[in-house]
């Protein structure tokens, strides 16, 4: 069955709801992302367009243990034009693994390139969230602060904050897409991981092949231990960042992974290629199955 458009009320209405983090002071110039581990150095020039802006908006979101330990996962929506009543909603979630830079730089590369032509996100409302995992970010780790790989930690009853934080939007939200930046030091190219709806391999397929002007698809038939084919794979590890595993219909739900040995700036343009391809792809089905 299609997924159906969702009706989820204003701007206001869908963040408003949310503890937001302080916003950092702002920046006039874009940083070389490559060369800081600085969340504020990272977001600063999308906190400055967030203030101005009437399709971006910044909603931090802010936490506390039980021990007064607090944090902050980033995160920006952006509203295409379009019928904000039936928009789809995606969730674009990179540096699960704070040591895999590329998919965090591509989703702020991601809001800059949308801020200025928002037209390829038409029909669509975007839940960025850049870097999932801070610490590991700023420490240039995979791993939680605890040590714990947090990629295998949802729905799996876990008490690390930072995947609470995300279950709590995964369940909240309710996408009718989830795409997961990822690189790959064991792969020589581009691969992607599809799950969840039935439209999904049909939505990876253009994102590889999009991607791949810019680096080599992988098309080895076994990839980081699963069977694939033409560098899709329909399986995977337990425990990864996902939709609920209740939630109907289920959305479309991608990995997609770069080759983490190959230069940093074209993974980055990889991951965009990639991105905007499965925006298209997904929106074109929709309409079709629709017949709209």
């Amino acid at each position: 069955m299609p997924i159906h458009p969702n009706s989820h009320g204003s701007v206001k209405e869908r963040i408003g709801t949310i503890e937001k983090a302080d916003r950092f002071p702002p920046r006039t110039t874009r940083q070389n992302l490559a060369a800081s581990r600085s969340l504020r150095t990272l977001l600063a020039p999308l906190e400055e367009l967030s203030a101005h802006s009437d399709r971006l908006f910044a909603a931090h979101l802010g936490w506390q243990d039980q021990k007064g330990v607090s944090g902050m996962i980033p995160r920006f929506l952006f509203t295409g034009p379009g019928d904000r009543g039936s928009f789809l909603r995606v969730g674009l979630f990179a540096g699960v693994h704070g040591d895999e830079p590329s998919g965090v730089e591509a989703a702020v590369e991601l809001l800059h390139r949308l801020h200025a032509d928002p037209g390829p996100a038409l029909g669509y409302e975007l839940f960025v969230y850049p870097v999932c995992n801070p610490w590991g970010f700023a420490h240039d780790a995979r791993w939680l602060k605890s040590g714990t790989d947090m990629n295998r930690e949802f729905w799996r009853g876990s008490d690390e904050m930072e995947v609470l934080v995300l279950e709590g939007q995964l369940m909240k939200l309710a996408f009718d897409g989830i795409v997961a930046l990822h690189a790959d030091d064991t792969s020589s190219g581009l691969y992607g991981f599809a799950k969840g709806h039935q439209l999904t391999r049909h939505v990876l397929e253009p994102s590889l092949e999009a991607a791949s002007r810019f680096l080599p698809r992988n098309f080895d038939k076994s990839i980081d231990n699963f069977q694939a084919n033409a560098g899709i794979i329909e399986d995977g590890y337990s425990g990864i960042l996902g939709a609920p595993p209740t939630q109907k219909p289920r959305p479309f739900e991608i990995v997609f992974e770069t080759p983490h040995r190959t230069e940093n700036s074209l993974q980055v343009e990889a991951h965009v290629a990639a991105i905007l391809t499965m925006l298209e792809s997904f929106r074109s089905m929709i309409a079709e199955a629709q017949n709209i």
